[in-house]
C-alpha cells in the first residue's frame, strides 16, 4: 500500500469522526471562511504561548512547548473543518479556496515565528536555524504547487505536506512537554570523548523539526521536478499545435457553429432527401467511415484532413461502464496509416474532450469542452445498449457522426461553410441528417 493511499484512508477516517461536529458548526451558522479565521487566531495563540515561554519561562521549563503543541493540533483540526463545512454545507466558493490558502500560509508563518523566537531566546541557536529552514521548506512546498497549477499542470504529492507538518510539530511538542516532567527539562546525554551532548530534553521537539527542514525542501524539489515534466510536455504539445493548427480549428468551429444552432439558419431533412452535391460534400474523396471500433458511439471529421475523432463507450473488460468517465475520446489518424493515438492535454481540455454529468444510474449529460451549450445524452436505448442522443432534424435521435466542411479562411478564423450531423431515429430506424449553414 502506497503512502498516498494510507494518507487518504487516514484522512477519510478523520472526516468520519469530525463530520458530526461539522454539521453542528453549520447549524450554528458558521461559514467556511469563519472557520478558517478561527484557525488563524488559534495559531496566533500558539505563537503567543511560545513567546510567553521565551519571556517568562526558564531554559529547562518546557511546559510551554507542551501546551503549544496541544494548541497546534487543535488548530490543525480547524484546517480540516473549513473544507468539510464548505463541502457538507454546500458553501464552496472560489474566493473561499483562495482565502483558505492565504490564511494557511499566515498561520504557518506565525507558528514558526513563535518557535524561532522561543529557540533563539533560550539559546538553541542551531535548532532555531533548522526551524527557519523548515519554515522556508514549508512555504516552498505550497508555492511550487500553487505556481505549477497556475501554469496549468497538477502538482501534488510528497511526504511532508501541511497535515503531516502540523501533526509532527504538535505531537513532538506535546511529548517534549510531558517528558520534561519525568526526566527534567535540562536533561543531557553525553558520549565519552565528545565535547557536546548528543541529546537533551528539547531534542524531542527540535529533532523532528530538523527532519522537517530536510523533508519539506526535498518535497518542494520533487514537486519542482514533477512540474518540469508536465510543463515540458505542455510546451511540446503547444508547439505541435502551432504546426498543424488542428485544435484552433475545432475550437473556433465549436464556438461558431453552435452559436448558430438557434438562429434559424438550419437545413434539416432525412438523408434520402439530400441532393448528390450534399452527399459529395458530406463524404469528400478520401474521407473514410470508421469501421471495427468496439463500443463506438459517434465520430467527428473535418477538413482539411481525414484524421478522425472517435467517441467510444468507456467500459472495462467485463463490460462495466466507468461512471466517472463514461466516454473515451481518441484519434484515428488515417493520414498516418489509421493508427490510434490519444488526445494530448490541450486537445483533451480545450478542444475535443467531452465532459459528463451523471443524471441517473444509466443516464449522463455530455458536453464538448470547447462549447458547453450543446447537450448530448448518453443513455440506454430499446436495445439495452448505450447510445448518445441529441436533437437532429427536430427529433431526439442517436448521433452517428459530425462533419465540418471548411473552405479556405485563415489559421485563426477558418471559413466553416456548414456542419452536418448524421443520426438514427430510434423509433423508426430512419437515417437523419441536419446541416447547419454557417
Amino acid at each position: 500500500m502506497s503512502f498516498e493511499s494510507v494518507r487518504t484512508s487516514l484522512q477519510l477516517g478523520i472526516y468520519k469522526v469530525i463530520n458530526p461536529f461539522v454539521r453542528l458548526l453549520i447549524k450554528l451558522g458558521l461559514t467556511p471562511n469563519a472557520v478558517t479565521t478561527i484557525g488563524l487566531f488559534l495559531n496566533i495563540g500558539v505563537a503567543v504561548i511560545f513567546i510567553l515561554g521565551a519571556e517568562k519561562g526558564n531554559r529547562g521549563d518546557l511546559q510551554f512547548v507542551g501546551w503549544a503543541g496541544a494548541l497546534v493540533l487543535f488548530a490543525g483540526v480547524f484546517d480540516m473543518l473549513d473544507g468539510q463545512v464548505a463541502r457538507i454545507g454546500n458553501m464552496k466558493s472560489t474566493f473561499g479556496a483562495m482565502y483558505d490558502s492565504v490564511l494557511d500560509r499566515y498561520s504557518e508563518l506565525i507558528l514558526f515565528l513563535g518557535i524561532c523566537y522561543y529557540l533563539i531566546s533560550h539559546h538553541y541557536f542551531l535548532s532555531s536555524l533548522f526551524a527557519f529552514i523548515a519554515m522556508i521548506g514549508s512555504m516552498m512546498v505550497s508555492y511550487t504547487r500553487a505556481r505549477a497549477e497556475g501554469l496549468g499542470v497538477e502538482c501534488k504529492g510528497g511526504f511532508m505536506q501541511r497535515p503531516e507538518r502540523v501533526v509532527l510539530i504538535g505531537i513532538s511538542a506535546i511529548i517534549c512537554g510531558i517528558s520534561s516532567k519525568f526526566i527534567g527539562g535540562d536533561y543531557k546525554l553525553y558520549i565519552p570523548g565528545l565535547p557536546i551532548q548528543v541529546f537533551e530534553t528539547i531534542s524531542i521537539f527540535t529533532v523532528p523539526i530538523t527532519v522537517m527542514a530536510i523533508m519539506t525542501n526535498m518535497t518542494a524539489f520533487k514537486r519542482l521536478m514533477d512540474s518540469k515534466k508536465g510543463l515540458d510536455q505542455k510546451d511540446a504539445e503547444e508547439a505541435d499545435l502551432k504546426k498543424d493548427g488542428s485544435v484552433t480549428t475545432l475550437g473556433v468551429f465549436f464556438a461558431m457553429f453552435l452559436s448558430f444552432a438557434g438562429d434559424g439558419a438550419v437545413f434539416a431533412a432525412p438523408t434520402r432527401g439530400l441532393e448528390e452535391s450534399v452527399k459529395t460534400a458530406m463524404y469528400p474523396p478520401g474521407f473514410p467511415v470508421p469501421k471495427g471500433v468496439s463500443n463506438q458511439l459517434f465520430y467527428l471529421q473535418r477538413d482539411p484532413n481525414t484524421n478522425t475523432i472517435i467517441c467510444q463507450l468507456n467500459v472495462d473488460e467485463d463490460g462495466v461502464l466507468d461512471q466517472k468517465s463514461p466516454v473515451n475520446v481518441f484519434w484515428l489518424r488515417y493520414a498516418e496509416g489509421g493508427k490510434r493515438t490519444e488526445l494530448n492535454y490541450i486537445q483533451r481540455k480545450f478542444a475535443y474532450g467531452v465532459t459528463s454529468k451523471q443524471l441517473s444510474p444509466e443516464k449522463y449529460e455530455l458536453k464538448f469542452v470547447s462549447y458547453g451549450k450543446y447537450p448530448m445524452y448518453l443513455m440506454k436505448g430499446k436495445d439495452k445498449k448505450y447510445h448518445v442522443y441529441s436533437k437532429v432534424a427536430n427529433r431526439q435521435a442517436i448521433l452517428n457522426s459530425v462533419y465540418v466542411h471548411i473552405v479556405g479562411g485563415t489559421f485563426w478564423v477558418p471559413n466553416v461553410v456548414y456542419v452536418e450531423f448524421k443520426a438514427t431515429d430510434p423509433d423508426t430506424g430512419e437515417q437523419l441528417t441536419e446541416r447547419i449553414k454557417v
